[in-house]
């Protein structure tokens, strides 16, 4: 399809011309801006455009939504237009956030470098949770343990607890590879710093205090200077400093140091001047600092308990929604280093608890099938740790549940807080939690867990169920004739939702002409069908770029919904997939929300464009858990793009999705097909 070279440039100058654009790129579906002055965009000039589907502004980008297949084109053209160099969306990315001011901008620069390392920290606290079964007394039998009264246990133990101390006991190399990376350098020589920090021939930082109390701290003593020759375990700040410092360098470095010869200046030089600097300055500094800081948590907790529970446990929800619950994870690890143990992260996994509970309660409260199975996926999956789906999906649209939940949230972390409940590592949240708390405190916790299943459940049903009744009292204006005529519309079209297309090819007419008249759309994934409303990206949730359904996957791959071709596939991020039938009906396929940021980390694609494809052939695979882990939504939105003539109309089914025998949609076409 053409486009008008001068709605391309009624575009650029909507968004204030080519010099108030510091740079752009594009996705599958948007034109993304960095520009210098946001106010400067005239919406009501790009809203009258006929390639625009719509606009938004999302952590310091502005989007511009053209839609699948289109926005290639538009963007070529764009770039011809103004002169501007093609840039990655890293860079619009980065280029945008240095519009945030210092604060947000901290808070991500954190979210960024924890993130990565968030699958080894869980992993070695659930392992941790286990050897706390196991060697905890008085969990099996009385004032003992399992591996006292059974010997035979206490190696598996010993194993088990060596795998899960590893990453706590290295936490400096985890984080000095992703502090490095994030910060431009080499991830490899943050890897270096880590080990540097945490070497073998340095005092281990947990022993430091008794040995400062017993005057046994070796020193180095540089030309009668006097350093301390102790290790950083479990430390923050030492690391993410010493990591900031060594990219700065290595980049310096690399810009002023000759290319025949930086193999042997530029690493070499970085990591030992890094290295003295971390010992003599840094460290000592940061781990003070460290030790100040929490100290002063550990003394506001200690005389204001219920406040800081009731702040912390009520508030938490509400950090996730602001992305700053990242932060937080710094502070855990700083407190389970210096204190052994976090009191902060037991309020977090009630908190998880909360927002599930609240987000089941809503199951007996809407009526629609597909809001219903939203709220059970949602709140299994905040129960075991991730609430991102129930906050965002649920509890937050009806706003009544996010605040049951945390009110719930809230009376527990006063609980916990009055009792001083830690958690001896970070696992997972919700209700697995309890593993990672210390098994003498295992009783407090469970009750905080009553807490946050029976108020926010019980609250939010009932105040659902007082609207519901509210609503039920209102005047009714319709008569009673539109009244049965729309109840029989309703039952008819259930019912003819709940028919698979297998049976309606069987039952229906197999002329050319039905053929060309409907379009039926299989299920491409297996999982629970919603509205697009329910997607947190208003591109879609506003359908700006055409119709559809969105699917909650319960397993990572994608089929294809009919016979056809691969009309395109982002090669490099392999997370969307337009699919185009045989009667010319594309079909967008956008795996996860902002998925393109795992540069096709998680996302093998088994297809490529211009390839033919069968019903049910497999086409992705993507795996769920890496994208829930990089905090990103996994619903994927089903579309049917704007601009295609011989569409008359669309159709949505809601329910279960089932791959090969599920019709998801069905498009009614014209005469010319």
């Amino acid at each position: 399809m053409a486009i008008d070279r001068k709605n391309v440039e009624r575009i650029v100058e909507a968004v204030g011309g080519k010099d108030n654009i510091e740079a752009a790129t594009h996705c599958v579906t948007r034109l993304r801006f960095a520009l210098v002055d946001d106010s400067k965009v005239d919406s009501r000039a790009l809203d009258e455009n006929d390639l625009v589907k719509g606009q938004f502004s999302s952590q310091g980008q502005f989007q511009v939504v053209i839609g699948p297949g289109l926005v290639d084109q538009v963007y070529n053209e764009m770039m011809d237009i103004t002169g501007g160099a093609r840039v990655s969306k890293d860079e619009v990315k980065n280029i945008a956030s240095k519009k945030q001011n210092p604060l947000q901008r901290a808070i991500k620069t954190l979210a960024d470098i924890f993130i990565p390392i968030l699958p080894a920290i869980v992993m070695a606290g659930l392992l941790l949770g286990i050897n706390n079964l196991l060697t905890g007394p008085g969990i099996f039998y009385e004032g003992q343990s399992l591996i006292q009264v059974h010997p035979e246990w206490a190696d598996v133990a010993s194993i088990i607890n060596l795998i899960a101390s590893t990453a706590f006991t290295f936490l400096p190399v985890l984080i000095g590879w992703s502090a490095v990376r994030q910060f431009g350098g080499n991830p490899l020589l943050g890897i270096v710093l880590g080990l540097i920090l945490v070497n073998p021939d340095l005092l281990s930082a947990y022993q430091y205090a008794d040995a400062k109390l017993e005057g046994t701290v070796p020193i180095w003593n540089l030309f009668g200077f006097e350093v301390e020759k102790i290790g950083y375990q479990g430390q923050v700040l030492p690391v993410l400093v010493s990591a900031y410092i060594l990219a700065k360098i290595e980049k310096l470095l690399n810009k002023r140091v000759h290319d025949s010869i930086k193999l042997l200046v530029v690493a070499p030089v970085a990591l030992l001047v890094t290295g003295f600097l971390a010992f003599v300055l840094v460290g000592p500094i940061t781990f003070a600092i460290g030790n100040v800081l929490t100290s002063g948590l550990v003394s506001i907790f200690d005389s204001f308990a219920a406040l800081g529970g009731l702040i912390y446990g009520g508030l938490y929800a509400l950090l996730v929604i602001t992305g700053m619950h990242h932060t937080f994870l710094a502070v855990d690890i700083q407190l389970i280093g210096s204190e052994g143990g976090t009191f902060l992260w037991p309020m977090l996994a009630l908190s998880n608890i909360a927002q599930g509970a609240a987000a089941l309660a809503m199951m007996f409260i809407m009526k629609e099938q597909k809001a219903k199975g939203l709220a059970v996926t949602s709140s299994i999956s905040a129960f075991l740790g991730v609430t991102e789906p129930a906050i965002f999906g649920v509890n937050v649209r009806h706003k009544y549940p996010f605040i049951f939940g945390m009110i719930g949230s809230g009376i527990a972390g006063v609980l916990l807080a009055m009792n001083n409940v830690l958690a001896s590592s970070i696992g997972v949240g919700g209700i697995p939690g309890f593993l990672s708390i210390f098994p003498n405190q295992w009783g407090v916790f469970f009750i905080g867990m009553a807490i946050v299943l029976v108020i926010p459940f019980t609250g939010t049903l009932l105040f659902g169920r007082y609207q519901l009744s509210k609503q039920l009292r209102r005047p009714v204006k319709e008569n009673a004739a539109d009244t049965v005529s729309r109840d029989q519309a309703v039952m008819a079209e259930t019912n003819d939702n709940r028919q698979s297309a297998s049976s309606l090819t069987e039952n229906s007419p197999t002329t050319e002409a039905v053929q060309k008249a409907a379009v039926d759309i299989m299920a491409p994934i297996k999982g629970t069908v919603v509205s697009l409303s329910e997607v947190p990206d208003p591109a879609f949730a506003d359908k700006q770029m055409g119709q559809g359904i969105a699917i909650i996957p319960s397993e990572g791959k994608v089929y294809a919904p009919f016979d056809g071709q691969v009309a395109h596939l982002i090669k490099k991020s392999k997370h969307a997939i337009i699919l185009t039938d045989k009667n010319g009906v594309q079909v967008l396929i956008h795996v996860g929300i902002n998925t393109v940021s795992l540069k096709g980390e998680g996302f093998t694609a088994l297809v490529e464009t211009g390839a033919e494809v069968t019903q049910g052939q497999l086409l992705l695979e993507f795996d769920i858990e890496r994208i829930e882990q990089a905090g990103l939504p996994v619903i994927t939105p089903i579309i049917i793009p704007d601009g295609q003539d011989h569409i008359q109309e669309v159709h949505e089914f809601v329910g279960e999705a089932i791959p090969g025998e599920t019709r998801v949609l069905q498009v009614s076409l014209g005469n010319e097909v």
